[in-house]
């Protein structure tokens, strides 16, 4: 690889540096020499990453080798070893004059970004150089941790809890592992990424979370989140030593903002009510504990324990705390208009001292808080939320985040408190609606009480930086590759920063087009002014302007606006007058959603589109400061173009806005002078930064081009022109007429698309994408996206995983395969298709076909979410954002008109599935079809209501796709969620007793109804008979019945032949009723626990056939007692048929009867049965029939067989006579058909598969 030499230094570099390259490093190397801090900025696409790792760990080496040298020079007691390069020379270009003497002292270097997925690229990057550093990454539990159990928590907060209860009584076999294999040298020398440490902790069956902890003691470089860093929690959690060490900050447009709301916080109302909630959750279970122990002592019984080590006394003190802060907080008076109270930032302690929360008690508190978070964290039931009481804990670490000096009884706090803090008290007006009342109902004022929210804020962010500062860092490094205007962020940060340097570009002149279009084609002036942003004139202008530049702009073009508002209200009055129509005639029109759940989705329906050789490519719209602005890498073709339509300034009269620019006028009259800035230079600041970063989009590496318009005529001026990035001022110009714009543009494409080399051909353009930490997976995307999302998916990479987790294939969701591994599980072909797994499966099965095309997927996918279909609905966003729409369920009108009972529950199955998956986004869509088919598999019944919640409790709107979801709820579960969701929605779902009745039991209590209701009417036509006029011959056509127009031969007709349709349909019936009555049984016979492994292992024979797995434990739990023998030899019903002779045989060995002979003797009962009313049936039938005078021809008449029971098939009085035979118990309900060529269906062997109905196995 070229070397190169900077500032004495030796780099190491892939390729031979550009000229902006060794000056980025140039600026590193005196940063780290001088041990100053420095604002590096250089635009993206120049290798600053590359730049920045190659010369930090050559500094650091020859830092190293500066040691060497000094140790070398002592041991030769001054002699030369080389005398033409005197000792006294080694390494000081390294350190500028410092002496260090141990290894030790060598600085660790600390490289934090804003996301995970940017780490792993900064990694990616490093593999690519000679430097083989030892390296460490950070991350969440919810990242590294591969414990199912820990996994399965419903949140972040309890995930934690609960690891550390699990790791405090050592009970992780993961966590167990980490001492020995955290010293092997494979895991020690690699150089790992996030989803590297994953594969490996899972392969070593190590915790990686804790493993890389363990490899932060002797790591080199460390990367991190950059709010690990900010954050003085965090910090504290991960045990992050910074004193001596390099912190070099990417992505540092991001960190003002961090800084500021790491210091910060707001407590609702909403928040402090469910944290009593829990806390009275918690005393009631206690109270109950003790008062049983008290009644165990009296009778020398074992006291029981909670598992919460705590006093009565102590949790009823914590539930006072947290009333006392709820009442201080209630008692600030506002003003009559509403607009809040707003105090100094030592108020805060003046305000919790009322609650008993001071310096001195706060050690205490949180340790009983974080007691009882960990008690519920293993706490089984139903859902707890504790978000409230895990937020107040982090509040109060927040405030008091400085200890005091020990032995001093009362601490004054710093004055930066009250200089940079302001304390916000002001009406809630959070949209919390399951929020509960906690008032006194007799009072009817406090009912009506809205509560408070008290907002805590940071106006610096310089208060976190000096935290840095005072920790003993080396040397702070920030860089990112829009920073500009520099001199405001440096005052910012409020410490100095020395070295400062805005790198140009690669590019040339050649390859950036960038003009100010201040009117638009009408001559109407383009200005975005909150006065005039609504106005018909500009939005008709600017719709004009964009319809002109979406002919000119090959492929991509990017449509920047200041908010969402601003882009709703221009869509919206676009499509009203034909503008999106006359723009999605050349380029589709692609929105940005708010949810982060759908955006992958439409990102990728983009880049599909764009890649399309038939189309002219598309446009997405945008807002300044969202998601696309930040993260996403528009390259190539994917964006020639960005339109900046307005100066994205905050919120005006927003609180915090007015708060922060009071702060800094304040700071600027004080005596730091000229240091800060104004509150107004501040303002300003923000819309340029954030146009900045959106422009920065289009330019992406070397060999890039494309055109940014800046449609608003405030560009114009000197002040807002000036704080445009450097790399793009020097080609800016002014173009009073919009003709003379469009031509040029028109010929610097031209010129262009000849000059430069075409683009590398990408399967999708969508592997561009590039999620932050928070955002979900996208459900199709390329091999890179996927990439850099393994490190949220653990179980891709957790064996004991992968079989419960549906794995996405390209152009595929989880409900599809969902539904196919169901369909593999069971492939009898008696087994019926009923229920919700059923449904999905054939709501998939047309989207599994229509993406066998990938290309015609992407394009027909393209243009269902493109504006054009979208265009006569209110919000672009609508179906991408559950929530937004009317949900509305309806009766299937098809399933009236069906026989087949359980059809109307596959109806109402499938118009559930079809409404979940129309209001959710795929991504939500997909975790729903993942905790239904856990559900299904595992029954934990916790798990899904926590899951379900959080997808369907967000918004109002969907709270009716909850509580609908109680028709797939099993039975023994129902009045647990039917309880969840009136606590959660207000409403139940009408549960009723016989909901908790299995499958089998409601028909059978059905079935047992509709016999009585039969004999109720076999009753009235036997009364019926006794009417009969022995005046009239039956066959004469005269009255049967001395009242009624029906024969009683008609009556004989229709009833029997409504019973044989019954004995038709018993078999089923008969089955079933076998196996509830089986299940009941060994439910009554076993405990709950006993039972809970009886069915576990019943579910596995029927998924895996492993009949060696099942039988053990079969065989156990039913021959404890002698008297649940019975129960092994029943079982014979659920077993296969290739398995019948071996559990026969175990049967015997156990107990000394085969399995299944009591039920052959039943059978055999039954057959004989059956065959003495088949023969009867067919006597019945060859009867003689009767001529006209009621005689019967005697050549007609049959001869009796011996050995059969014989009567008489017509008497002169119409008589009949049943066989003298005996009938089974299970057909002796069952009357006999009289219609002839009908012979009754009845059960003379058992289905050895499994039905889907079996009650507690499936919904």
């Amino acid at each position: 690889m070229p070397r190169v030499t900077l500032r004495g230094v030796t780099v190491d570099f892939p390729f031979q540096p550009y000229e902006c390259q060794e000056t980025y490093m140039t600026k590193v190397l005196e940063c780290l020499q001088t041990k100053v801090n420095g604002i590096l900025e250089s635009p993206t696409g120049t290798g600053k990453t590359l730049c920045l790792l190659c010369s930090t760990l050559a500094w650091r080496e020859h830092f190293k080798d500066t040691i060497s040298a000094r140790k070398i020079a002592q041991r030769m007691n001054g002699v030369e070893l080389f005398p033409d390069r005197p000792m006294s020379s080694w390494g000081n270009a390294a350190t500028d004059g410092d002496i260090p003497t141990f290894y030790t002292d060598i600085p660790k270097i600390i490289y934090a970004s804003r996301t995970h997925s940017q780490l792993t690229q900064v990694i990616n990057e490093l593999k690519n150089t000679v430097y083989r550093p030892k390296i460490c990454v950070l991350g969440s539990r919810e990242q590294l941790c591969i414990n199912p159990e820990v996994k399965r928590q419903e949140s972040n907060h309890m995930q934690i809890y609960m690891c550390r209860k699990k790791v405090m009584a050592r009970a992780c076999h993961f966590y167990n592992n980490v001492e020995e294999k955290s010293t092997e040298k494979g895991l020690m020398d690699s150089i790992m990424d996030i989803e590297d440490l994953v594969k490996n902790g899972s392969k070593h069956r190590a915790c990686p979370y804790y493993l890389s902890r363990s490899l932060k003691q002797q790591a080199d470089i460390i990367f991190m989140p950059y709010n690990y860093l900010l954050d003085a929690k965090s910090r504290r959690a991960h045990n992050i030593e910074l004193k001596g060490t390099v912190v070099i900050l990417d992505e540092a447009h991001n960190v003002e903002r961090l800084c500021e709301e790491s210091s910060s916080f707001d407590l609702t109302a909403y928040d402090l009510a469910s944290a009593i909630d829990v806390i009275n959750v918690v005393l009631e279970e206690q109270a109950k504990v003790v008062q049983q122990n008290e009644v165990n002592a009296e009778f020398n019984m074992e006291s029981i324990s909670s598992g919460l080590n705590m006093e009565l006394e102590d949790i009823a003190k914590i539930k006072k705390i947290l009333l006392q802060l709820e009442s201080a907080i209630d008692a600030v008076e506002l003003p009559p208009n509403d607009s809040g109270v707003t105090k100094d930032g030592s108020y805060i302690f003046e305000l919790f001292a009322q609650a008993q929360i001071t310096f001195q008690t706060k050690t205490s508190l949180l340790e009983s808080l974080d007691q009882i978070l960990q008690f519920l964290s293993g706490r089984t039931g139903i859902f707890i939320n504790t978000s409230g009481l895990h937020k107040l804990s982090d509040i109060i670490q927040t405030v008091f985040n400085i200890d005091p000096p020990e032995g001093t009884t009362s601490f004054v706090p710093p004055q930066s408190i009250s200089r940079y803090y302001k304390v916000h008290i002001h009406l809630d007006n959070s949209n919390q609606k399951k929020k509960k009342e906690r008032t006194d109902l007799w009072d009817s004022s406090a009912a009506k009480k809205q509560g408070k929210t008290l907002s805590y804020w940071c106006f610096s962010p310089g208060y976190s930086m000096h935290e840095l500062v005072r920790q003993g860092v080396r040397t702070i490094i920030l860089t990112s590759g829009t920073l500009s205007p520099l001199s405001s962020f440096t005052m910012e940060m409020q410490i100095p920063f020395p070295v400062l340097l805005e790198n140009p570009h690669v590019i040339d002149k050649r390859q950036l087009w960038v003009g100010i279009i201040p009117k638009g084609p009408d001559g109407t002036v383009l200005n975005s002014a909150y006065e005039r942003r609504f106005s018909e004139d500009y939005l008709s202008s600017l719709g004009k302007t964009i319809g002109n530049l979406v002919r000119v702009v090959p492929h991509g073009l990017l449509v920047f606006f200041p908010s969402y508002p601003v882009m709703d209200k221009s869509l919206e009055y676009w499509r009203e007058h034909d503008f999106a129509k006359r723009i999605e005639e050349v380029k589709p029109m692609f929105v940005e959603p708010r949810n982060k759940g759908s955006f992958a989705e439409v990102m990728d329906a983009y880049y599909s589109k764009i890649a399309c050789p038939k189309s002219n490519g598309a446009a997405f719209l945008a807002v300044c400061r969202g998601k696309a602005s930040e993260g996403l890498d528009f390259a190539d073709m994917n964006g020639r173009g960005v339109i900046i339509t307005g100066l994205p300034f905050p919120p005006r009269w927003e609180p915090r806005v007015v708060l922060k620019m009071q702060f800094l006028n304040e700071m600027k009259k004080s005596n730091m002078g000229a240091q800060c800035l104004s509150g107004h230079q501040w303002y300003n600041q923000q819309a340029s930064r954030a146009v900045n970063q959106a422009i920065g989009r289009v330019i992406r590496h070397r060999q890039d081009y494309g055109a940014i318009f800046l449609c608003d005529d405030r560009f114009t001026t000197d002040n807002v022109r000036g704080k445009l990035p450097s790399w793009v001022r020097p080609y800016v110009n002014v173009y009073d007429n919009f003709g003379h714009a469009v031509r040029s543009v028109s010929v610097f494409f031209r010129v262009a698309q000849e000059i430069m080399p075409p683009p590398v051909a990408q399967c999708l353009s969508g592997s561009a994408v590039t999620l932050s930490e928070n955002d979900v997976e996208p459900s199709t995307s390329s091999e890179r996206i996927l990439s850099l999302q393994k490190a949220k998916i653990l179980d891709d990479h957790v064996p004991s995983l992968k079989r419960k987790r549906i794995v996405v294939p390209v152009n595929g969701d989880g409900a599809s395969n969902l539904c196919t591994e169901y369909e593999q599980e069971m492939n009898s072909p008696r087994r019926r298709c009923i229920g919700l797994l059923d449904a999905l499966e054939r709501n998939e099965k047309n989207s599994k076909e229509a993406e066998e095309d990938d290309g015609l997927s992407g394009e027909e996918k393209a243009q269902r979410l493109s504006t054009l279909s979208l265009q006569y609905e209110k919000r672009l966003t609508d179906e991408q954002k559950g929530g937004r729409k009317k949900i509305k369920l309806v009766n299937n009108p098809l399933a009236s008109k069906i026989a087949d009972p359980s059809e109307p529950k596959k109806a109402r199955a499938t118009l559930y599935i079809a409404t979940v998956k129309k209001t959710l986004s795929q991504q939500s869509y997909n975790l729903f079809s993942e905790a239904l088919q856990r559900y299904r598999t595992t029954a934990d019944f916790n798990t899904m209501l926590s899951q379900m919640s959080s997808l369907f409790t967000e918004d109002e709107k969907k709270h009716i796709l909850l509580r609908e979801f109680y028709q797939f709820v099993r039975p023994h579960h129902k009045k647990q969620f039917d309880e969840a969701c009136c606590n959660l929605t207000g409403v139940g779902c009408g549960y009723k007793p016989e909901h908790s009745l299995l499958l089998e039991e409601r028909e059978g209590l059905a079935k047992k109804i509709e016999e009585k209701e039969s004999w109720q009417k076999t009753t009235f036509s036997e009364n019926s008979c006794s009417q009969l006029n022995p005046g009239l011959h039956l066959n004469q056509g005269g009255f049967h019945l001395t009242t009624g127009q029906t024969s009683a031969g008609d009556n004989t007709s229709q009833a029997t032949s409504k019973d044989t349709k019954n004995v038709s349909g018993s078999r089923r019936d008969h089955h079933q009723v076998l196996r509830t009555t089986y299940l009941n049984d060994v439910k009554k016979a076993l405990k709950e626990s006993a039972y809970s492994r009886f069915h576990e292992a019943l579910l596995a024979y029927k998924r895996t056939d492993d009949y060696d797995a099942m039988i053990p434990v079969i065989a156990a739990l039913t021959t404890e007692r002698p008297e649940d023998f019975h129960l092994l030899q029943r079982f014979t019903m659920f077993v296969r048929p290739h398995h019948k002779e071996q559990f026969r045989q175990v049967c015997k060995d156990l107990t000394g009867a085969a399995g299944g002979d009591e039920q052959k003797q039943q059978q055999m009962q039954s057959e004989k049965s059956a065959v003495t009313l088949e023969r009867w049936f067919t006597k019945r039938e060859n009867c003689p029939k009767q001529s006209e005078d009621g005689d019967v021809p005697k050549s007609e008449v049959p001869e009796k067989n011996e050995g059969e029971t014989s009567s008489s098939c017509l008497s002169q009085k119409c008589k009949l006579e049943l066989p003298k035979t005996e009938v089974s118990k299970e057909i002796s309900n069952v009357r006999a058909p009289t219609a002839p060529g009908v012979v009754p269906s009845l059960p003379l062997e058992l289905d050895p598969e499994f039905d889907e109905e079996v009650p507690g196995m499936l919904l």
